[in-house]
């Protein structure tokens, strides 16, 4: 198990060390999120045909295009959708009940993964040319979420949740 997450971990290094075009080009950003939000699910689901999640995408309709490496940007959305995916694939329990409730016993996780972009202007700025503003891109899930003890370490290189064999620790490194 070592042997093999110390050789993903140097294909991940190479991977990342790899000169791409290195050129930014206009990218319709909601097309690449939603292209690499269906990869990585079908990319799952090929290893685990019992796998089912609900996507959903909350796209800005009037989002321009930004000048961006694509492949370099469309890596960092492979990375952060993956996590969601893995962690909306562990087994859940029902919420905790509010104070003085009932647990529900009938309670199912349906996996949720939720990819969504938005503008966001600085005072002054127009979407036009994204002059005094951003892309934010979100990717959330309705996993366990993150525990507190551990929020300080996952951007750091080879730091992984996972168990061996299954993470390399650098895919929040690369987005980082």
């Amino acid at each position: 198990h070592h042997g093999k997450r110390a050789g993903d971990i140097v294909k991940g290094m190479l991977q990342h060390s790899r000169t791409s075009s290195g050129i930014k080009e206009p990218t319709d950003i909601n097309v690449l999120a939603d292209e690499y939000l269906r990869l990585a699910y079908h990319g799952l689901r090929a290893k685990d045909k019992s796998f089912n999640a609900t996507m959903k995408t909350d796209f800005d309709p009037n989002l321009p295009k930004i000048n961006v490496i694509p492949q370099d940007i469309g890596r960092v959305l492979l990375n952060l959708i993956n996590n969601a995916f893995y962690a909306v694939q562990a087994p859940h329990k029902a919420p905790p009940p509010p104070e003085g409730g009932i647990q529900n016993s009938e309670y199912v996780h349906k996996p949720i993964v939720i990819v969504k972009t938005s503008f966001l202007p600085l005072s002054g700025g127009t979407r036009g040319a994204l002059t005094g503003g951003a892309v934010c891109v979100s990717v959330s899930d309705n996993g366990p979420g993150i525990p507190s003890h551990i929020i300080d370490k996952i951007f750091q290189p080879f730091f992984t949740t996972k168990p061996t064999g299954q993470g390399t620790g650098l895919g929040l490194w690369l987005a980082y």
